[in-house]
């Protein structure tokens, strides 16, 4: 007879007392958000985590190993800086609009991070430090705890 309980997040499950246990652990790839719909689709939001992971920490470790790699190749400093913000553009926009989607305020709020010193710390301030709606609101589900 097999007998199953949910432990944190998957099923750990005995078969005989002298059996050793099965853990099924869930994927952390099984979010309810793809990496491709939280890097390039601007609809919904994302928790902080998210925010952390792929709109601030991600984007510096792309930025330092393309910058390397760019320099190694012989391609100007100036010029590896254009590349690399060219290429984070869009999935730092898209992970930022869904972050202040979570905040109940419009995507346009992303803007503010153009006004000098003030835009980055508020940015930081609100969408790395604030929880979200801890509801559903006009962009969705809270998502937090699931991402």
């Amino acid at each position: 007879m097999a007998s199953a309980r949910t432990v944190a997040r998957g099923t750990f499950t005995t078969m005989t007392p002298f059996t050793a246990p099965a853990f099924t652990a869930r994927s952390p790839f099984d979010d309810p958000m793809s990496v491709r719909q939280i890097l390039f689709g601007f609809r919904g939001r994302v928790p902080r985590k998210v925010f952390w992971l792929y709109g601030v920490l991600g984007p510096l470790l792309v930025t330092v190993m393309l910058e390397m790699l760019l320099g190694i190749v012989g391609v100007s400093e100036r010029g590896a800086e254009m590349v690399t913000t060219l290429l984070l553009v869009w999935p730092c926009a898209a992970v930022s609009v869904k972050r202040w989607h979570d905040r109940d305020k419009s995507g346009w709020w992303a803007l503010v991070y153009l006004i000098p010193l003030i835009g980055l710390l508020w940015t930081l301030i609100t969408n790395g430090l604030l929880r979200g709606t801890p509801r559903p609101n006009r962009f969705g589900d809270d998502l937090t705890g699931a991402l």
